[in-house]
């Protein structure tokens, strides 16, 4: 009987045993399993996260999130100057074929006056397109302040291409569609509404491109070196003393781009008027030594011109032909 009961007794404990075990694995894979789904949620391309509600956008409200854009590439440097014409080009809007100064971006540009003059509207090399009209001349002065002109064959600049006086002195070569030429010097200013590329020219210069009755003429000019026995004369403005100052270069041949005065050991650029004189409002060089650019580069210095208003002061010398 004591055999019995004990082997009763061991029959208990290994069903007990067992049902541990049971109970064991059980709960062991239940932890599995919430073990997995934390890391099922947590995973990046999984699903939502369990603590947030993803609300459909409404209807005709765009989405707050816009589709990427491509990187814009870096913008250009803005430029006072328009598209250059090439040389013996004919632009359909030649006036507004300006000078830039390009730079590389290993090498920067050098301010060099006679490499890079400012050349204005008016280039050497270029032919521009407009149109003639003809006006009375008088004696052939005009907003140049040139005085007046021997022979008439003069022009008058458009207001856009004039562009404060630096056309002035200019020689042009114009032509017209029947091949008729002629050549013209700019001395006057054509206001608005005359046309960028329009000239108004001399009833005399226009009879040479054909019949005044006509009125008008369609041209092409371009801007010449001419041979002359001239030399470049200064002349210092009305009122000018060693306080103040215009001064004006006369008998030029090709058109001048820059005058400057010496001070302090500097050459010093002085503005220039509509009416075709540079300016030293506070004396600034007056009576000094003068350099004077024309829009090929070349410079001329002059040394110790006195101021005598309204008086041509010959200089002996002269720019190059071109």
């Amino acid at each position: 009987m004591k055999v019995t009961r004990h082997a009763a007794s061991h029959r208990r404990r290994t069903r007990t045993s067992t049902r541990g075990l049971w109970t064991t694995g059980i709960a062991a894979l239940v932890a599995t399993g919430v073990l997995l789904c934390l890391l099922m949620g947590l995973r990046p391309d999984g699903g939502g996260d369990p603590g947030r509600t993803v609300a459909a956008p409404a209807a005709d409200v765009p989405s707050s999130t816009a589709p990427p854009t491509a990187p814009r590439s870096p913008s250009p440097s803005p430029s006072s100057a328009p598209p250059t014409a090439t040389p013996g080009a004919r632009p359909s809007k030649p006036s507004e074929a300006m000078p830039v100064a390009s730079a590389s971006a290993s090498k920067p540009a050098r301010a060099v006056a006679a490499e890079a003059p400012p050349a204005g509207r008016i280039r050497p090399g270029v032919t521009y397109r407009g149109l003639a009209t003809h006006y009375d001349a008088g004696d052939g002065d005009g907003a140049c302040l040139f005085g007046p002109s021997d022979g008439l064959m003069i022009a008058a600049m458009n207001h856009t291409d004039y562009e404060t006086s630096k056309a002035c002195g200019a020689y042009l070569r114009v032509r017209a569609a029947s091949g008729a030429s002629v050549t013209v010097k700019v001395t006057n200013e054509c206001p608005l509404p005359c046309a960028p590329g329009q000239l108004d020219l001399s009833k005399q210069a226009f009879a040479k491109l054909g019949a005044l009755s006509a009125g008008e003429l369609s041209i092409t000019w371009t801007l010449l070196s001419p041979s002359t026995a001239d030399t470049v004369a200064i002349r210092y403005k009305t009122g000018s003393t060693r306080h103040w100052c215009g001064i004006q270069v006369v008998g030029h041949r090709n058109p001048v781009a820059r005058l400057e005065v010496r001070a302090d050991d500097t050459w010093r650029p002085l503005p220039r008027a509509e009416f075709n004189y540079f300016l030293s409002e506070q004396g600034t060089g007056c009576g000094g030594a003068l350099r004077i650019t024309d829009i090929h580069g070349e410079q001329l210095r002059l040394d110790d011109i006195p101021v005598r208003a309204d008086v041509l002061q010959p200089t002996g010398v002269q720019f190059r032909q071109h």
